[in-house]
């Protein structure tokens, strides 16, 4: 809109054209305000009805919550309103009027279910809080950007509809493809992989993936942001140091340039940038410290995966982020790598926020022959993965990586209850629309 200003720039003295959503109505007999909202914020527009024109007047006031309306007029400094400017209103245009039944508050007086706010999701970020969780999301996959050109890897966007999956099994979404079966894509893995043998040799990418896992947790999505990274010459300690150093940027950042945002979410005073190394225990290490802390009904074994509530228990016991390593060779995917001198130990890696799993890492099998030997121990066909299997077969180097999840990082951030607060639109076995 030509000649708009925004509410957080108004300033005594200014004559402004104001635009945004009708918040608040006060009326006070001789005397009413309208609150206006915008993206930067709120501002007063004071109506003193017997000084002003009658149509103005009922233009201003009569307007129901949530309309979009312009204003222009002079502002003035008042200390009693909310950001100590107010605006004398010379004319008031109502550019969109809202429906006086709203299936929310947006002004958040009156409490909504996750899920009203879920199919309401427009309304439901007016409130600032909300918008509050997606301009740090922003500021997060903004930082995150950085740090990774920082460390000389270029962005790439790899296919989301495959032929085949990156790990097989049923956790595949199918897709019709003109005629022929095809799938949204897992993860960007072997794609990944395939440009560190290229001359770009250190990528990430920022994008969706797709797992049709029937879970119903607050903390999975069957469609959620992955943040990936893969290294050519890079072993299983390298891809960990830069993991640390992107999620160490991306709090940084968020302690840096979002004060405004931890204020809406009252997070201004406990949060905190993590400092110092995250430390590397071994699974082994891992299952020792869960067990002694007995908190589940079994003694974990040698070979188990980790059950939520020894994530959980493990992650009270370190109190801060860290890495589990050395993952037995077995429950690891066919593309990690073990290490040379034990067969029975990949070089695999998770990272952990206290609360949760937010990456899975490792160094890749970069030999062709072990490759293919992979595939058939985890009983997949390498035939099936033949575009991905033949480059081996032309100098692949030695490469490392990891995915880091998007909307986990958000939420352990944030300390949101649930994952799907971090997510503007949801995809999970009950939701499929907005």
């Amino acid at each position: 809109m030509q000649g708009r200003t925004y509410t957080a720039d108004a300033e005594p003295g200014d004559t402004v054209k104001v635009a945004g959503w009708v918040h608040e109505i006060r009326d006070l007999g001789g005397i009413a305000f309208l609150i206006l909202r915008d993206k930067s914020g709120k501002i007063q527009v004071k109506f003193e009805k017997d000084e002003m024109d009658d149509d103005l007047v009922e233009t201003g006031l009569g307007v129901h919550r949530e309309s979009v309306v312009v204003v222009e007029g002079d502002v003035e400094e008042e200390p009693r309103a909310p950001t100590g400017v107010e605006v004398t209103p010379e004319s008031v245009e109502v550019l969109a009027d809202a429906d006086p039944e709203l299936p929310l508050d947006p002004s958040g007086k009156v409490d909504a279910e996750l899920s009203t706010r879920l199919d309401n999701r427009t309304l439901d970020l007016r409130k600032d809080e909300v918008k509050a969780i997606f301009e740090i999301r922003a500021e997060v996959l903004r930082a995150v950007r950085e740090k990774f050109r920082d460390v000389y890897a270029t962005e790439i966007n790899t296919p989301k509809i495959v032929a085949t999956g990156t790990e097989g099994g049923t956790e595949l979404f199918p897709i019709t493809y003109f005629g022929k079966e095809a799938f949204m894509n897992q993860s960007p893995q072997l794609f990944k992989q395939l440009m560190v043998g290229s001359g770009l040799e250190r990528v990430f990418e920022i994008g969706p993936i797709f797992r049709a896992e029937e879970h119903n947790t607050p903390r999975h999505l069957n469609e959620a942001t992955s943040i990936d990274f893969e290294s050519a010459f890079a072993d299983h300690q390298e891809a960990m140091d830069v993991c640390e150093a992107v999620v160490k940027a991306a709090y940084e950042a968020v302690d840096e340039n979002c004060q405004e945002e931890l204020e809406a979410l009252d997070l201004q005073d406990e949060f905190e940038a993590p400092e110092g190394d995250f430390p590397r225990l071994s699974y082994e290490e891992a299952i020792e410290r869960i067990n002694a802390t007995g908190k589940l009904d079994e003694q974990l074994v040698w070979g188990d995966d980790l059950p939520t509530e020894g994530e959980k228990a493990l992650g009270e016991d370190v109190g801060t982020h860290y890495f589990i390593t050395d993952w037995p060779s077995e429950i690891k995917p066919f593309y990690i790598k073990d290490h040379d001198d034990d067969e029975q130990l990949s070089t695999g890696f998770d990272m952990m926020h206290p609360n949760m799993e937010l990456v899975s890492g490792g160094q890749r099998e970069h030999r062709y022959e072990h490759l293919v030997e992979g595939f058939e121990q985890q009983g997949l066909d390498p035939e099936s993965f033949e575009y991905y299997t033949k480059m081996f077969k032309y100098g692949m180097p030695p490469h490392a990586g990891f995915g880091l999840g998007g909307e986990r990082l958000i939420m352990t951030m944030l300390g949101l209850g649930n994952i799907r607060e971090a997510v503007l639109f949801p995809r999970d076995r009950q939701r499929l629309s907005p």
